[in-house]
């Protein structure tokens, strides 16, 4: 027995981040009285894997369903009330008020502390047709059922998806396995927040390859059809189409709080300290209504992410329980599979450190995922960025069919321990040929970046490049063979001196397809006295072979 008082907290909301609280909770304290209030039916299911029920990946709905009431209710101990809304919150008397969904039966009851994670919803805009059939959104398992219920009945053979955001874009892959001809649109200027436009301009391409048709900053205006879908209104134009799936964004399930004066944010998300204590000290919020810090700026960033979700009820569990804990914030982080490949980021992107007011400066290479012999062996795009004068590492972008994962996560330690460059460098990472190369792609990418930050490597980004930046300068090839058409061809191997065609102060842009052979080229150059040499960062694989 860990004392005679016995702490109330009550947490509206399941899902992740009230079940995590509560389980914590129950493990740190088996007598305190820990209640789960929620409007839904299940108390906790698994919202990120509902596009891969879509497509089959996941084949039996149950495996969505990652507690029952009842079960969640016998394994921590902690009671649950489902088809329950809490409609106010009365700080003085410390008390909420709900209604029974069910029975539309009012009740009150008591906390001493309160715990929000109520969560978000999807976004609806006000506009016409939204009510049809084959309308769809996706953030509950009912919505999943539905999508895939329905394309299963063969009713459904071209779709239109409006948002172009991780969830948007699962969906996006799982209807195109499925054999259904899918449109993405974004009223953005490019698909998948959290990367640089050069980056995004490179997915949206590879999605078109794929299949997926991408269109932004095309304004959703409406849907049009006798029944059901026939037709999505756009800016742009209107797409013939059989089903909408929205996936616009979310909002935060916070109006319920509009009148108690705990302190909210400007998009209504509740605004938390280090110990997600909320302005009231005994009422808390984790989960997607809450807004925490970046980690590296510190200031406010809404992170509607399951991992976030779980890491903040655990801390917080750990806080109510009296250990002395502080969120250190989020990085933003995240992954998704695309048709053929993965994207994954995490940190600042070059323009939002910029913006942050770094002297950001970044590089982008192709390399090999796995040693090139290997079957399966492809390649991986990534975008690393530091500040310039502490060489402190700042964020990644990666694109590639393997591994993402493994660059992004080894980048995430090193930005929670403010790692260089430099420490980043010669590191003993796993290699065997079906894992990885003998250097690690990201300590490629860091030997690059150390090299362009020392001036050994002279380089055109592909932001730079795009921006007219290479302009008046001639094309060398460097590739094994001529691939680029135009170009002059110059074989790696037999320079040994000065190019007889092209002065030394001739303006040359290296390219080849990942960049490293028209770095060798450079460093040659270099030596035999060429003085405005330019590598074209990520070669004809990102920046495509047109110049």
């Amino acid at each position: 027995m860990k004392g005679l008082f016995i702490m109330k907290v009550l947490i509206i909301g399941g899902v992740a981040a009230g079940t995590k609280t509560a389980a914590k909770l129950k493990r740190e304290h088996r007598d305190w009285d820990v209640q789960i209030l929620t409007k839904d039916r299940e108390i906790s299911y698994a919202g990120c894997g509902l596009p891969y029920y879509v497509g089959h990946v996941i084949e039996d709905r149950a495996e969505l369903i990652v507690n029952s009431p009842e079960s969640f209710a016998a394994q921590t101990g902690a009671s649950v009330r489902t088809r329950t809304e809490v409609t106010a919150v009365n700080r003085v008397e410390k008390t909420v008020s709900a209604i029974d969904l069910e029975s539309g039966d009012c009740s009150t009851y008591t906390y001493d502390k309160l715990v929000i994670a109520t969560g978000a919803r999807p976004f609806v805009p006000p506009v016409p047709g939204t009510g049809l059939k084959n309308v769809f959104l996706m953030r509950t398992p009912e919505d999943a059922y539905a999508l895939r219920d329905a394309v299963d009945g063969g009713g459904i053979r071209r779709a239109v998806i409006v948002g172009g955001g991780f969830i948007g874009l699962e969906v996006a892959e799982n209807l195109l396995a499925r054999g259904v001809k899918v449109s993405v649109i974004d009223m953005a200027d490019h698909i998948l927040p959290g990367f640089d436009p050069e980056v995004q301009n490179h997915v949206e391409n590879r999605l078109t390859d794929q299949g997926v048709m991408t269109f932004t900053g095309t304004r959703f205006e409406g849907i049009e059809g006798d029944g059901k879908v026939e037709k999505v209104l756009t800016s742009r134009r209107a797409f013939k189409a059989d089903a909408a799936i929205l996936s616009i964004g979310i909002r935060a399930n916070t109006e319920f709080l509009a009148d108690t004066g705990i302190a909210l944010m400007p998009n209504r998300t509740v605004q938390v300290n280090a110990q997600m204590q909320t302005s009231d000290p005994d009422i808390f919020a984790v989960g997607d209504c809450a807004c925490v810090v970046n980690a590296l700026t510190h200031e406010p960033q809404w992170a509607p992410m399951g991992s976030a979700a779980n890491l903040e009820g655990r801390l917080l569990a750990r806080h109510l329980a009296g250990h002395e804990v502080a969120f250190r914030g989020v990085l933003g982080t995240g992954i998704c599979q695309l048709p053929g490949f993965a994207a994954g980021h995490t940190g600042l992107t070059e323009a939002q450190a910029a913006a942050a007011g770094f002297d950001a400066v970044s590089v982008v290479c192709a390399v090999d995922d796995k040693a090139h012999y290997f079957p399966g062996a492809g390649a991986m795009l990534i975008k690393l960025v530091a500040d310039r004068a502490t060489r402190r590492v700042l964020g990644v972008q990666a694109l590639g069919g393997y591994a993402v994962d493994k660059v992004v996560d080894i980048v995430v330690t090193a930005l929670y321990l403010g790692a260089t460059i430099d420490q980043l460098a010669d590191m003993d990472l796993a290699y065997a040929p079906p894992f990885s190369t003998a250097i690690h792609p990201l300590d490629h990418a860091v030997n690059i970046l150390m090299n362009k930050l020392d001036g050994t490597l002279e380089t055109f980004t592909p932001a730079e490049y795009l921006a007219g930046a290479a302009e008046g300068y001639q094309v060398l090839d460097a590739s094994m063979q001529p691939t680029i058409e135009g170009a002059v061809y110059v074989d790696l191997a037999t320079v040994n001196g000065p190019l007889p065609e092209f002065p030394l102060d001739a303006k040359l842009m290296l390219v080849c397809a990942k960049g490293k052979r028209a770095y060798m080229l450079q460093n040659r150059l270099k030596f035999y006295g060429y003085t405005n040499t330019r590598v074209l960062e990520g070669g004809s694989l990102f920046n495509g072979t047109s110049y």
